[in-house]
């Protein structure tokens, strides 16, 4: 079963089930899936799919981050209910340690010799990770791991 499957099977689950929370956080990450088949003009393949939830994922632990700064606590608890059900269908994230390890073979395989090829390694550092890590940590580690080769 593809995860988008899934996911719709889970939505119909929840909807007997009369989980309103579930059922609208399912129903936000479809709509977000339906809109990029939509620009993207055909079906998504797995890869796809999960960098949609990923972001839907990212643009949840944003609005918490945000919703605490202005005190909202209730639009926490919410968003972060919301995420509790995004995060399963993601596949379990890298330690730091694993991306160093990743970025290390990529900045080798690409010959990479200091800053000025953080070009060539993030793209393709970014193709392999995705949806296992988040970006601002992979660009963190290449930065740290290119500062010491210049």
């Amino acid at each position: 079963m593809s995860l988008k499957e899934r996911l719709n099977s889970d939505l119909r689950e929840a909807m007997r089930s009369s989980d309103e929370l579930r059922k609208s956080a399912l129903r936000l990450a479809l709509a977000a899936l339906h809109n990029a088949e939509i620009e993207a003009g055909s079906e998504l393949d797995e890869s796809a799919v999960l960098g949609v939830l990923a972001k839907e994922a990212k643009q949840r632990r944003e609005s918490i981050e945000e919703f605490r700064k202005g005190g909202r606590e209730d639009l926490v608890a919410h968003e972060e209910a919301q995420l509790a059900v995004i995060e399963p269908y993601l596949p379990q994230q890298m330690t730091r340690e694993e991306i160093v390890e990743a970025a290390r073979a990529v900045i080798a395989g690409v010959g990479a010799k200091g800053a000025g090829d953080k070009g060539k390694v993030m793209p393709v550092l970014i193709s392999q990770l995705r949806g296992r890590a988040d970006g601002r940590e992979i660009n963190a580690v290449v930065t740290e791991l290119l500062a010491g080769l210049g």
